[in-house]
């Protein structure tokens, strides 16, 4: 099965958001002001919502701003920040954000390009909760770099494609940025959809 092109993921994406693009731009607005106003402590969570959310977006299903809080539910059933799930929800968020940043910053420290390198093989660990919600952080983590194997220059690439999006943010004073984010959000998890289709059909 051949593997998707950028332009193609990025033209998915775009006709995934025809029509969509409101709820998806208050989504993401909800999602960044969680993950910098909480920061680490509830930050994993958001992320793992948001992440969820699009996941949907690029698999033709129904997506909704309380997807955003899928962190802190128990499959169907909603978990109080006083039951031991959610705690176990929020210290495996955080403990990926701490992993993933010590090790891309350690790899940093070498030169910036292996760190750049490890956070393209770490960039799927999200989605990869997300479909195996029992497996722990370390093991999500083996997954994304065993799957990104060949393929991190085709994602280098594709965050570059929206560099004359990021010009356009700063033309606009920021405005832009509000469909930046979907944009690219619903472009990683096609990304991730398309990797995931091509490796299984090998």
């Amino acid at each position: 099965m051949a593997m998707k092109n950028n332009a193609e993921i990025r033209l998915l994406a775009r006709r995934q958001l025809k029509g969509k693009w409101l709820p998806a731009i208050g989504t993401s607005l909800v999602y960044t002001a969680l993950l910098y106003g909480l920061g680490f402590f509830l930050g994993g969570i958001s992320t793992f919502g948001h992440s969820g959310y699009y996941l949907k977006r690029a698999r033709g299903k129904d997506a909704n701003f309380v997807d955003l809080f899928d962190g802190f539910r128990l499959g169907s059933v909603p978990c109080s920040l006083a039951s031991r799930q959610i705690w176990q929800v929020v210290f495996t968020m955080f403990l990926l954000l701490i992993i993933e940043g010590l090790f891309i910053a350690l790899w940093t420290c070498l030169f910036i390009i292996p760190g750049i390198i490890k956070y393209l093989s770490y960039s799927m660990s999200y989605y990869i909760l997300r479909d195996n919600p029992d497996i722990g952080v370390l093991e999500a983590i083996t997954k994304s770099r065993k799957m990104m194997m060949g393929h991190k220059g085709q994602l280098f690439g594709l965050y570059l494609s929206f560099f004359g999006w990021g010009l356009l943010c700063v033309i606009t004073l920021g405005i832009g940025v509000l469909w930046l984010v979907p944009y690219i959000s619903l472009s990683l998890a096609n990304f991730y959809e398309t990797l995931k289709e091509n490796q299984q059909g090998e």
